[in-house]
């Protein structure tokens, strides 16, 4: 069964990482969500620190991934947001985000600002990246794989072989996605 998965505005944050994720879900690897709440936060924030972009290029971006996942863009949870209670209530909305889209699962760097005690009575967890799809890799290497080669493969602009991939995968702060996929560079 695909995991039903809401990713925080951080994992999207990075070019790398948001295009090695998406295209895991492509493959009917998971089941991806956000809001244009998460998407205008992780846009913002890449403009703030990267002047250099434009805010067109990442509109975009935004309008792709919703045309990619034609249900990945959750609407109807604000309601829930003030309901719920957490460290840091700025993220209240991916929780409801989360809750709407019965998702088992929040992808995070920001792992403090969604407790277990919290995210336990609604059936979900909070998962770095490198943790989520290393239980991916468990469930199914082979897809997997397979879905990394068409990711690699995909990138044109300019090209990259295996090695150079993996270098961009380790900087995304994937050390065990990073492992396995080095003991099967060939197949990517």
């Amino acid at each position: 069964m695909m995991s039903r998965v809401v990713f925080d505005a951080c994992v999207l944050y990075s070019a790398p990482l948001r295009g090695f994720l998406l295209n895991l879900a492509t493959d009917k690897l998971l089941e991806p969500f956000w809001s244009e709440e998460i998407q205008n936060e992780w846009t913002r924030s890449l403009l703030k620190n990267r002047p250099d972009l434009e805010r067109e290029n990442l509109e975009l971006t935004c309008r792709k991934m919703d045309l990619r996942f034609p249900n990945g863009l959750v609407r109807g949870y604000e309601t829930l947001v003030h309901t719920l209670q957490l460290p840091d209530p700025n993220d209240r909305h991916v929780l409801a985000v989360a809750i709407h889209s019965q998702s088992s699962c929040i992808v995070t760097f920001n792992l403090s600002d969604f407790p277990t005690t919290v995210l336990e009575s609604y059936k979900i967890e909070a998962m770095s990246p490198d943790d989520f799809v290393s239980r991916l890799i468990q469930q199914s290497p082979q897809l997997v794989l397979r879905a990394t080669w068409k990711h690699r493969s995909d990138l044109t602009r300019p090209p990259k072989t295996a090695r150079d991939y993996l270098a961009t995968l380790a900087k995304q702060k994937l050390p065990k996605t990073v492992a396995f996929l080095r003991e099967h560079e060939s197949d990517i």
